[in-house]
């Protein structure tokens, strides 16, 4: 049986879990300063007016009312110049933002930078690269974060399956090969 999906949203030093259809995970506020981004999103769709209402209700406790919403025009499918999610929020697209970023601004000057997982990534690869951003000593760029390596219990780096192998025959082991 399949859990509900949920979101994190930071609320003071801990992380609150909410159900929702937003697939993020967001740095602590006191780390969200460092590194690059401030967590991950990853979007079911390229349909940015069809994701951003979910996603503005999420960061709604961490930004408060949201008022601008940056992305680049050449990943997303044509969205209008402003939403409306209880409010107007203007959205901003245009070619020289990062195409693997998208900024959102809240009242009083609060921002978030959010790596955007591609909606067609695998499910453990976009769990990996959800974990990692949101990481509060992470200062990775987002093409490190994008190709993240497994992560172990314990929170550090695995090995994949075939560096294993490849270690265990360098110590001396041997693959067992069907004849």
């Amino acid at each position: 049986m399949r859990s509900v999906p949920s979101t994190l949203i930071a609320t003071g030093s801990a992380m609150a879990v909410m159900p929702s259809q937003v697939r993020l995970r967001l740095k602590p506020p006191v780390a969200s300063s460092t590194g690059f981004v401030d967590g991950a999103w990853w979007p079911r769709s390229r349909n940015l007016s069809a994701e951003l209402p979910a996603l503005l209700a999420a960061l709604r406790p961490r930004l408060g009312r949201v008022e601008r919403v940056t992305y680049n025009l050449s990943v997303w499918d044509l969205a209008v110049r402003k939403a409306a999610v209880g409010h107007q929020v203007r959205l901003d697209g245009s070619f020289s933002q990062a195409p693997d970023l998208v900024a959102v601004a809240g009242a009083g000057g609060r921002r978030l930078t959010l790596l955007v997982v591609p909606p067609d990534t695998a499910e453990v690869a976009a769990h990996r690269v959800l974990i990692m951003a949101s990481r509060p000593d992470n200062v990775d760029g987002t093409d490190v974060l994008l190709t993240a390596r497994p992560v172990a219990v314990g929170g550090e780096s695995g090995d994949e399956p075939d560096m294993v192998a490849e270690r265990w025959e360098g110590d001396g082991g041997r693959r067992y090969e069907h004849a």
